[in-house]
C-alpha cells in the first residue's frame, strides 16, 4: 500500500530495527523513498541493513539516557525528522502472577514504557517545530485484553496504550499526529524465542497449526501506510491480527 504523501521526501527514525516488525519497517520505508534513522542495540545488524538499503545506523538503547541525546543529535545535525516510529519492545516469560519474575516485569516495562516515553520525549520538539509531526507507537493487542501468563506483558503494553492515547490529546494542538498500531499473532524470528528463553521448540509451538500467522511484512506494510498518509488522515488505532486468530484467547489451529 502506497498513498500520496510518500511521493514527498520524509524522514523516519525507527527503533527496533535489527530485528522483525522494526527492521521490516526500516526496509519498507527505505524502498518507497524516505529517509530512515535505523535504531537498535546491536550494530552489527544494523550495519548490515545499512549496507542492504541505504538507512543510517545509529546503534542506541532507548531505556538509556545518554544514548537517547546521541540519537536526537545525530538526527538533528542530519537535518531532522518528521516521523518517530516506535517499534522497540517485546516480552519475557509467561509465567501467571503467582510465579512472577521481577527482573522480567522490570525488563518489560523500562522498554515498552519508559523507552517509548524517553525517546518520545526527546524528539517532541522537533516534530512540533516541523509543523507536520508523526508519532507512531507500535504496542500489541496484549494491551486490549488480559490473557493468561501474559499479565507481565500486558501490564506493560496496557500502559504504552494508555500513553499512547494520553500522548495524542497533549499534542492535537501542535499538529503532531499519533497513531497506535497493535498486533496480535505475528510469526517473527525473535520475538517469542526471547519471551521463552531461548527455547526454539517452545516457540515454535506459539504458531504451530496456525494458518497463515502475520507476518513481520505485514504488520510493516500497515505501518508505512498510516505514516504514509496525508498529514491530516489519522489512524488512530488500528488493530491487526491474522484471520486465524479471533481474540487474544481464540486461534484456530489446524493439525
Amino acid at each position: 500500500m502506497t498513498s500520496p504523501r510518500e511521493q514527498q521526501q520524509h524522514t523516519a527514525v525507527v527503533t527496533g530495527a535489527s530485528t522483525g516488525i522494526g527492521e521490516a519497517t526500516a526496509r519498507l520505508l527505505a524502498r518507497r523513498g524516505w529517509k530512515v534513522f535505523a535504531v537498535a542495540r546491536r550494530a552489527d545488524r544494523l550495519e548490515q541493513l545499512a549496507a542492504e538499503t541505504g538507512v543510517v545506523p545509529v546503534p542506541a538503547d532507548i531505556t538509556e539516557d545518554d544514548d537517547v541525546a546521541r540519537l536526537l543529535a545525530t538526527v538533528t545535525e542530519a537535518g531532522g525528522a518528521d516521523t518517530l516510529v516506535n517499534i522497540a519492545g517485546g516480552a519475557r516469560g509467561v509465567d501467571q502472577i503467582a510465579d512472577a519474575k521481577s527482573e522480567d516485569w522490570d525488563w518489560m516495562y523500562r522498554v515498552n514504557v519508559l523507552g517509548t516515553m524517553k525517546i518520545t520525549r526527546a524528539f517532541l520538539p522537533m516534530l512540533r517545530a516541523n509543523g507536520e509531526g508523526t508519532v507512531l507507537n507500535l504496542s500489541s493487542t496484549a494491551g486490549l485484553a488480559g490473557y493468561e501468563g501474559g499479565a507481565g506483558y500486558n501490564a506493560a503494553k496496557f500502559a504504552e496504550h494508555g500513553m499512547t492515547q494520553a500522548l495524542r490529546l497533549e499534542e492535537v494542538g501542535n499538529n503532531v499526529r499519533v497513531v497506535e498500531v497493535l498486533p496480535g499473532l505475528v510469526q517473527t524470528e525473535e520475538f517469542s524465542l526471547k519471551r521463552l528463553g531461548g527455547d526454539s521448540e517452545a516457540a515454535e509451538k506459539v504458531y504451530a497449526g496456525v494458518e497463515k500467522p502475520l507476518t513481520a511484512e505485514d504488520v510493516a506494510d500497515v505501518v508505512a501506510y498510516a505514516v504514509g498518509l496525508p498529514h491530516h488522515v489519522n489512524l488512530d488505532e488500528i488493530v491487526i491480527r491474522p484471520v486465524a486468530q479471533a481474540a487474544n484467547h481464540k486461534i484456530v489451529r489446524h493439525q
